[in-house]
């Protein structure tokens, strides 16, 4: 009776414990510090890195940097896209680490424990800090021994390996005694690929064209099978006329024949007329602006090119300037070689080309126009008539 209310009590007593520690959260050994881990020191920070798969990685993990342990992994959580996962760690705060670092998954031996393992890139950049995150694209992991195992078992089993040895045999017929061409060989192709490397650019735009062009052509499915299915009338027709299209392409060649002749035999002829050009062509560039202004007047020649606005339509138009200034109008008439025009009612006994004033003397001092005959209006009429028909008649030369 003793020992079954001991066992009750050890039973009750482990119903408690059980339940003190679901309500403080327990969360089972992952949180239990293991012996012989790695030393974070008084100033540890974490990271997160992403992972496409993260294989059996657990908890308390190793973080190691050249397989040397500098942390351990507290948490794995699945990435919101749920194709990856985020593995947090936390790291001695003495290393120093790139902040491109990388991150890959391995194991310590062929059977044993998966560990992350961080490392430096060929170039590395700033400082790993807290909270840094390293992204999908800088982590990677390694096959584990099942992958391999499983390949190897395809090789050998489906595999061609008894293939091999006839391989091996084919290769070295093929290769003894042209190792010179094979290099040569191999030369060339690192240079092509070097090439179409360095073409890389222009490759994506042509494949992109070529997209291009087959969604158009697929637009134009229906189109293009009209044209397939019409084509026959027209290559008929084509073949109907063989003979002439024929006798026309000898034609052209047989012209194209003639006209190289031709152009041949003028070679030096062409040369020189092109030379002798070469003065005219450079009195020309000299001429410059002047050459349009001569042209501009060439129709109104002796004229200036305002002697067009002159005639306009069916009309001609008569710009003139008379000067009546009597002082003026004789002493040009004294100057002038033309015949001396004789005053009405003056007898001109002087010498040619000079008006007489009483031989040689002072001339008269001509009346103030109220000291002037009273003539009747006709005479008056005929007398200013006189002298403008004098003066205005060789003037204007009898034109109208």
């Amino acid at each position: 009776m003793r020992r079954q209310r001991q066992k009750i009590a050890g039973v009750m007593a482990g119903v408690l414990v059980l339940a003190g520690c679901s309500d403080g959260g327990f969360s089972g050994l992952y949180n239990t510090p293991l012996p012989g881990g790695a030393d974070l020191g008084d100033h540890p920070y974490r990271l997160t890195a992403q992972f496409s798969d993260v294989l059996d990685l657990v908890p308390q993990a190793s973080v190691k940097v050249n397989d040397v342990p500098v942390g351990r992994v507290e948490k794995i959580d699945l990435a919101p896209d749920t194709r990856s996962a985020w593995v947090s760690m936390v790291v001695n705060g003495d290393i120093a680490l790139p902040a491109n670092a990388r991150a890959e998954l391995r194991q310590s031996s062929l059977l044993g424990e998966k560990f992350v393992d961080l490392h430096a890139p060929e170039k590395p950049e700033g400082t790993l800090a807290e909270g840094a995150k390293i992204p999908l694209d800088r982590t990677n992991r390694n096959p584990e021994v099942e992958e391999v195992l499983g390949a190897l078992s395809l090789l050998l089993n489906g595999g061609g390996v008894e293939q091999i040895q006839k391989i091996s045999h084919e290769l070295n017929e093929a290769l003894t005694g042209n190792e010179a061409e094979v290099r040569s060989l191999l030369s060339r192709v690192d240079k092509l690929a070097t090439e179409l490397d360095g073409h890389k650019g222009e490759i994506l735009r042509a494949i992109d064209g070529l997209d291009r062009l087959s969604k158009t052509l697929v637009g134009q499915t229906q189109n293009l099978t009209n044209a397939l299915d019409n084509l026959s009338p027209g290559l008929k027709v084509v073949t109907e006329q063989r003979d002439q299209l024929v006798g026309m392409l000898q034609s052209l060649n047989t012209l194209s024949g003639v006209a190289t002749e031709t152009i041949k035999a003028s070679k030096d002829t062409l040369v020189a007329n092109l030379r002798a050009l070469q003065p005219t062509l450079k009195k020309l560039t000299e001429a410059g602006q002047d050459l349009p202004t001569a042209l501009r007047i060439l129709l109104t020649y002796p004229f200036p090119d305002y002697a067009g606005n002159v005639i306009k339509g069916d009309y001609a138009n008569v710009e003139a300037k008379i000067d009546l200034n009597l002082d003026t109008f004789l002493e040009n008439m004294n100057n002038s070689s033309q015949p001396i025009i004789q005053l009405p009612g003056t007898q001109g006994t002087g010498t040619p080309g000079a008006i007489p004033f009483n031989n040689g003397a002072a001339p008269p001092v001509l009346p103030l126009p109220g000291d002037l005959p009273q003539a009747p209006p006709a005479a008056q009429g005929n007398a200013l008539g006189g002298v403008l028909g004098g003066i205005l008649g060789p003037l204007l030369g009898g034109g109208r």
